[in-house]
């Protein structure tokens, strides 16, 4: 499913985090940028939202989207350009959702169920890192 090959090394930095910015595109093609919590699995980004969210109403006019997971000191990072789609219901959201329940607190503070808000799944289409040896 996904198109980019991540190193050992790239892998271990994302599994180890679990902060990212999403910038996803106005329809005036602005970038909107908001960090966010993120799952990865079987070479997605899975990312939980509210349908109401401006992230939500991009990525139904314009699905390019790009995620940085970085830290400060020392700097090492990745970029990841990619194709979102939404994903409310069905068995991948009921996977998903059972590791955001399990990892996040927020998560298990405002529950949701199928069809009241979706994840934005991201298929990774290019990579840039730094700093990850």
């Amino acid at each position: 499913m996904c198109a980019v090959k991540f190193t050992e090394k790239e892998l271990k930095f994302i599994q180890s985090l679990d902060l990212c910015r999403l910038a996803t595109v106005y329809p005036d093609c602005r970038p909107h940028v908001v960090p966010v919590n993120y799952v990865f699995l079987d070479g997605r980004f899975y990312i939980g939202v509210d349908y109401e969210s401006r992230k939500v109403r991009n990525v139904q006019k314009n699905n390019k989207v790009a995620l940085v997971i970085d830290v400060y000191k020392p700097n090492r990072g990745i970029l990841i350009e990619g194709e979102a789609t939404l994903l409310d219901r069905g068995p991948e959201f009921k996977r998903v959702y059972s590791i955001f329940y399990e990892r996040f607190a927020w998560v298990r503070r405002d529950p949701w169920d199928e069809g009241e808000a979706p994840f934005i799944a991201v298929t990774p289409l290019k990579k840039v890192s730094w700093g990850i040896r």
